[in-house]
This record gives structure tokens, sequence and C-alpha cells, in this order.
């Protein structure tokens, strides 16, 4: 039996079908930089991933593509970039999930447009007095 990634209850994803590849991280070299492996880069297939439903399966593979991939080269060290990179693949999985709330078209009271309106005016009286007096006699 392989271990498991537990994103939430009822979603998890088995540890074995990611694949993981270790490369040199970018940038600028160094003692350190251009000589380890320490760039982690995960591969996880969205058909992998149990406990999704069909339509959260198909907003990952819209977003995504068929496949998951991740890439950390945060820090120095393989295993705590391995670490961030299942942090990572943790939180789009359980951000696929979150069911979006329709949105209500509304629009403001009778109260509001009426609120509105007479500060306007006040706003409007106020900027009138500032002006020069018109000597129209």
């Amino acid at each position: 039996m392989s271990s498991f990634l537990i994103v939430d209850d009822g979603c998890r994803i088995p540890l074995d079908s990611i694949e993981w590849t270790f490369t040199t991280s970018q940038g600028p070299g160094g003692q350190h930089a251009n000589r380890s492996n320490t760039r982690a880069i995960a591969r996880l297939p969205i058909s992998a991933i149990e406990g999704l439903r069909g339509d959260q399966r198909a907003k990952m593979i819209e977003q995504y593509g068929e496949e998951l991939l991740i890439s950390v080269d945060e820090t120095r060290s393989q295993h705590r970039n391995r670490e961030i990179a299942l942090d990572r693949l943790k939180a789009k999985v359980a951000g696929a999930r979150v069911v979006v709330k329709q949105r209500r078209k509304s629009k403001p009271s009778r109260g509001a447009k009426e609120r509105r309106l007479k500060a306007k005016r006040q706003r409007s009286a106020v900027k009138s007095s500032r002006r020069r007096p018109s000597y129209d006699d």
C-alpha cells in the first residue's frame, strides 16, 4: 500500500503517482549553485488525484492541462524544495475543490439612491458657494 498526501476530507494524492526530477537551480553561479541538483520538479497526472468530482477534474484540466507541474528552487536544500512543492500541489488541488459562489445581481435601494442624490446636491451647493458672485444687474 502506498502513502498519500491528504488534501482534505475525501481527497488525496498517491505519493507514488508524483514523478520527481531534480536539476540545478537557475541564476548566477557560486560555490554551491551550479553543482547541486536542488531544484525540485514535481509532475502529477490529474487523473491520479483521488476524490475529485467530474467538474472539479475538468476545471483542473482546463487550468493546468492533463498534468500538474510544480517547480521549486527557493532554498539550497533539495529536501526542503520537495516539501514546498508538495505543499503547492496540495494548495492547487484544494483550490480546485472550492465551490465558487454564484453572484446574484443587485441594485441600490430607493433610500440609497436618495441619499446619494442628496449628497450630490449638498456638494454642488458647497462648490457653487465658493464661486465669485456674478453681477448681472
